[in-house]
């Protein structure tokens, strides 16, 4: 599989993501941030439907996101392409991170960033990374 069909995402922004000045609102980025990552995730290969909850199926492991950062480095408007590469870091056995870097016709546009923290669901403490997205991790280094 070759890592620009799981690390790198192409959309294109849409008038209803603009403000009334026209141009991205601000909170989009972190929402394509995790669209993207999502998106990663299933590309590889790894079911939603393991690794975040959905209505009547219990997880026994959560990945909630406990830091996440975003910087406008260009206006975006309506139009815009958008390519969005990932660069997934695997931090410690219970956590890790994905810088966002957005691009559009060439240029850097914007950057983010999300951390994930894994936990057990029942009792809310820090726990081993699931497999899949150890393996999500470690393929991504190897690209």
């Amino acid at each position: 599989m070759n890592s620009s069909d799981w690390l790198v995402l192409c959309r294109s922004v849409r008038f209803g993501e603009t403000d009334a000045a026209g141009v991205l609102h601000f909170q989009q980025l972190l929402r394509w941030c995790h669209e993207a990552y999502e998106e990663s995730l299933e590309r590889f290969g790894l079911e939603p439907a393991t690794l975040f909850p959905t209505p009547g199926q219990q997880l026994d492991l959560l990945l909630p996101i406990t830091h996440c950062s975003a910087d406008f480095l260009a206006p975006l408007i309506c139009g815009d392409p958008l390519a969005i590469a990932l660069t997934p870091q695997w931090l410690d056995p219970t956590a890790f991170e994905v810088a966002y870097s957005f691009s559009s016709a060439g240029r850097p546009v914007a950057r983010g960033l999300t951390r994930h923290q894994c936990i057990a669901a029942a009792d809310r403490r820090r726990a081993p990374l699931p497999d899949g997205v150890q393996r999500w991790l470690q393929a991504s280094v190897q690209t």
